[in-house]
């Protein structure tokens, strides 16, 4: 039992190592297309246009999120700052969005597709125009956000201050083929996660097991 546990923690290190290391491709990634820095080619090998900056108003709208107190349960997720909150049986939007925080955690942005109710400190988006939302979550994840913060002590946004915010933004084909690049990495770090999730339920099984 102890060679196997002493097995099973080199597993979960290994694998923590594996995900660290995709965590860091991804970040460097997304910072380098984000900027321009690298650029991919249309189908035909030619360049893309070039990049129009847009202030966040123009590409979508902003939605305000809802106390779900008065809400039964049921297999819609609820979002708030601090991820996953509880089910309900409402909605209020369905569809691809991309969610940031509007009070407490405001740089953690969340790329959802569906049904979802998010609580008052989460703001979500809709109504994208000639934008992706996937290529808009990736966008978000290299603004700093805390750098519009509003706030002395608990940090928050308003939708006036996220609306004024300008990016540079490709054409749609060039969106696309960025958001679904990094979301195939996004794709396998989930994977990994979830290996390593089942190497620490294995390893807490068999510890309960030993002192029975």
């Amino acid at each position: 039992m102890a060679l196997f546990l002493s097995k099973l923690d080199i597993r979960i290190q290994t694998q923590s190592k594996i995900i660290n290391n995709l965590e860091s491709l991804i970040n460097n990634l997304t910072k380098k297309l984000i900027s321009q820095q690298l650029r991919f080619n249309d189908n035909d090998g030619h360049n893309y246009p070039n990049w129009k900056k847009k202030k966040l108003r123009e590409i979508f709208t902003i939605g305000s999120g809802k106390d779900y107190k008065h809400l039964v349960n049921g297999n819609v997720p609820v979002f708030g700052t601090g991820g996953l909150m509880t089910y309900v049986d409402g909605f209020l939007y369905d569809g691809e969005t991309v969610c940031i925080g509007r009070k407490g955690t405001i740089d953690k942005p969340m790329y959802y597709n569906g049904k979802i109710w998010t609580v008052d400190t989460l703001f979500y988006t809709h109504s994208f125009t000639e934008s992706v939302p996937r290529f808009i979550y990736h966008t978000f994840r290299v603004i700093n956000w805390k750098e519009y913060n509003e706030a002395s002590g608990v940090p928050s946004l308003s939708k006036t201050t996220i609306e004024k915010i300008e990016i540079s933004i490709p054409c749609f084909q060039e969106q696309t083929k960025i958001a679904g690049f990094l979301s195939t990495i996004d794709e396998k770090i989930n994977i990994e996660k979830q290996l390593l999730l089942t190497y620490q339920t294995q390893k807490s099984y068999l510890l309960d097991k030993l002192f029975i």
